[in-house]
């Protein structure tokens, strides 16, 4: 079986599925190239402005058709009148949802495997073939775009037997994570630049609309003793301490009872 390699609708259609921010698109699309001809086409791999260009007209197109649900998202990747690459015509949509879950395991390589279960797909894929007529198209695909089938135990799930009803663990075989490895761009510090880039340019046009905003000092959480809300007592002068203050006896005066 030939292994298959992306193309420029494919990575749009991944933009698309899962709504990669626009920011962080070119990023993206750096990291994809950075792998050249191994997963991509050759007439693409050799000029990244030209593989932008074609990306984004990809996308635009993407777009034109709409994005309801994931049903005509996935029946929108293939052009109409296409010819499957790797399945059978009337299993277009697998094809077209394996390149994804594919595209995917690339671009996020610290994710091991997503569980799938194959039995329930032709149901949200709206594919209408005979059992074993599918059960081949799982197996060749899955072949073809350079994974592997595993069950919940993690051993290897031969899908020539056919396919389980239940959730099987789909990942990038050895060898494909091998070429990616020798390859290997730090994504990540790409990302957080540009994140950092878009973050700052907002802030920038920020300040030009809403301009220096002042900063305000913070008022002190302990009042000082001069700022006290109770009052200070009324020190006495001399004139004064004749007088009798409330709560104090008089000199010479007599208690209660009477008694001087």
């Amino acid at each position: 079986m030939r292994r298959y390699v992306f193309n420029a609708r494919d990575v749009a259609a991944y933009f698309k599925y899962f709504s990669v921010p626009s920011y962080l698109e070119v990023s993206y699309m750096q990291y994809f190239f950075n792998f050249g001809p191994d997963v991509l086409a050759k007439p693409l791999a050799s000029d990244f402005e030209k593989f932008k260009k074609e990306v984004y007209r990809e996308l635009y197109a993407l777009w034109a058709n709409g994005f309801e649900n994931d049903k005509s998202d996935i029946s929108g990747m293939a052009l109409p009148g296409q010819i499957p690459f790797i399945c059978d015509e009337e299993c277009v949509n697998l094809e077209s949802y394996m390149k994804l879950i594919c595209l995917h395991l690339i671009f996020t390589r610290n994710l091991p495997y997503v569980n799938l279960n194959f039995t329930g797909l032709p149901l949200q894929l709206g594919i209408r073939a005979e059992m074993n007529v599918y059960e081949e198209n799982v197996e060749r695909v899955v072949s073809a775009l350079q994974m592997t089938a595993a069950d919940r135990f993690g051993k290897v799930f031969d899908l020539k037997q056919g396919v389980p009803d239940e959730l099987l663990r789909i990942s990038l075989n050895d060898e494909f994570r091998a070429v990616l490895e020798k390859k290997n761009s730090d994504f990540r510090e790409n990302v957080q630049k540009a994140q950092n880039a878009w973050l700052n340019d907002l802030k920038e046009k920020s300040l030009e609309v809403f301009g220096q905003i002042p900063m305000r000092r913070k008022a002190s959480k302990t009042a000082k003793p001069s700022q006290s809300r109770y009052p200070k007592h009324k020190i006495l002068s001399d004139g004064d301490s004749k007088k009798q203050q409330k709560g104090s006896p008089v000199a010479g005066g007599s208690d209660k009872g009477g008694n001087k």
